[in-house]
């Protein structure tokens, strides 16, 4: 499993014109599942996620999590994550985990971190998505199962 952090000022997802879902301060994580992940990979992954200490103290160092500062998170699947180019420039994605079961993970991660988070917002699983934001920094951070 791989998250694309970002600190945001805000950030939005829109469909078809339409904004499905916004946040204020916080963080946006992008969310690749690999096909070899599950739900014990998850909750290491949301564990390390929320305690993650990437927010600015009053003294300008990193040094706080989301919930020191009471951000809010925007979780949005992105499967491109797993994209590999070693063999050509046309990215392969069979590392990535097939929809379906991706789609149950995508929402396990959400149900997991919604009552820890002062506000969740949602992309939509394989819909076609316009994601907007104010980077603060900016700062963004990979993380990735395989190194935790």
């Amino acid at each position: 499993m791989r998250f694309c952090i970002q600190v945001v000022k805000q950030a939005s997802v829109d469909i078809e014109g339409r904004t499905v879902s916004s946040i204020g301060p916080g963080m946006l994580v992008l969310l690749g599942v690999g096909k070899e992940d599950d739900e014990a990979v998850a909750d290491k992954m949301i564990a390390k996620l929320l305690k993650m200490r990437i927010f600015s103290d009053p003294d300008g160092k990193t040094n706080l999590s989301l919930g020191d500062i009471e951000g809010e998170l925007l979780l949005v699947s992105q499967f491109t994550l797993y994209a590999d180019l070693r063999h050509g420039n046309r990215p392969s994605f069979t590392n990535s985990m097939g929809p379906a079961r991706a789609e149950e993970l995508y929402n396990y991660v959400a149900d997991k971190i919604r009552p820890q988070v002062k506000k969740l917002g949602l992309g939509e699983f394989g819909a076609d998505m316009q994601v907007s934001l104010i980077n603060d920094g900016p700062f963004t951070v990979i993380l990735d199962s395989a190194d935790i």
